[in-house]
């Protein structure tokens, strides 16, 4: 891991200058022309101090970012992919400092579901001079995430994903591990939302949505937006092959709510309990095993820097 700080005079003649800002950086992922076409678009853009981190492995990364705020970053760049986004989301959850993209990762969903480019030119236009949006995480067993969080056969499917094969096929490495998985077993669950019973009986995976599109690009919450205050709480019942071939069809057409082995609701708190302990993840990112999840909504939790809206949607 190497930490430095770069004070840079030679700026842009007409950029205005955007502050202190840090870069915290996965040095394994690739984008564009890498870290160094990073620095010099950073420099060139008028940056007037510039604090860089790099890490090897994402969990390293909420050490940086704490790193960056005592030293007094106006904007946190993140140059990863969803794993790095939401550990420095989670450090960063609550501050007003703003979190800039740069989607160097193999799954980058939260910024595809933000419009982020996977551009290194575009997102660093994006990162320094796009609109800030005040954006809603969520918060599972004391940790926040960015996209999605999950028990029972989604964690289990990314718990097995073996990262060598990850980095080698991207997201038909999901697939090959979904099936590995397909005969996941039916857990007794029960989950209360916003204090109600919602669900009880056999199921065999939980899911919590903060965004739309989630692993492998499926639409699975179809009204899932990341401001609104809410997530989105899906449970399946599928419990082999042609059970899952069917719901995945229907997630992936876009018609969730349509499976037989899905129910969907919306809600801010919600609370889980298994018969047996289920592993779970974040943003894609592999947990320990519990057999209760308590999850809730963080309104406003983030500040994130993306692009502006089209004429159309300002219309």
């Amino acid at each position: 891991m190497s930490t430095s700080t770069v004070d840079s005079t030679a700026t842009a003649p007409a950029a205005p200058s955007v502050g202190t800002v840090a870069v915290v950086a996965h040095r394994k992922k690739t984008l564009g022309g890498g870290l160094d076409e990073l620095r010099a678009s950073l420099v060139a853009a008028g940056v007037g101090r510039l604090l860089w981190y790099e890490v090897p492995k994402s969990r390293k990364a909420p050490k940086q970012v704490r790193k960056a705020l005592k030293k007094g970053a106006d904007l946190l760049l993140v140059w990863g992919g969803d794993g790095m986004v939401q550990r420095c989301a989670d450090t960063l959850a609550g501050t007003d400092v703003p979190m800039g993209i740069l989607p160097a990762g193999t799954a980058n969903l939260f910024a595809t579901n933000l419009g982020i480019p996977a551009d290194l030119p575009e997102a660093v236009r994006i990162a320094l001079h796009g609109r800030r949006r005040t954006l809603d995480l969520g918060r599972l067993n004391g940790e926040h995430f960015a996209v999605l969080a999950g028990a029972g056969f989604d964690g289990d499917l990314i718990r097995e994903a073996d990262r060598k094969l990850k980095g080698r096929l991207g997201r038909v490495a999901y697939v090959w591990t979904g099936l590995r998985h397909v005969r996941g077993e039916l857990v007794r669950t029960r989950i209360r939302v916003d204090g109600a019973d919602w669900f009880d009986g056999e199921a065999s995976c939980v899911l919590f949505g903060n965004v739309g599109t989630i692993t492998g690009g499926i639409p699975a919450f179809d009204d899932a937006r990341p401001d609104d205050g809410a997530l989105e709480v899906g449970v399946s019942t599928a419990s082999g092959a042609i059970d899952w071939a069917r719901t995945l069809g229907r997630m992936a057409a876009g018609r969730s709510e349509d499976s037989p082995f899905v129910r969907i609701t919306r809600g801010r708190k919600v609370t889980v309990r298994f018969a047996t302990p289920k592993t779970y993840e974040l943003d894609g990112g592999a947990r320990t095993t519990a057999k209760r999840l308590k999850v809730k909504v963080v309104p406003g939790a983030l500040t994130v820097c993306c692009p502006d809206p089209s004429p159309a949607v300002r219309a």
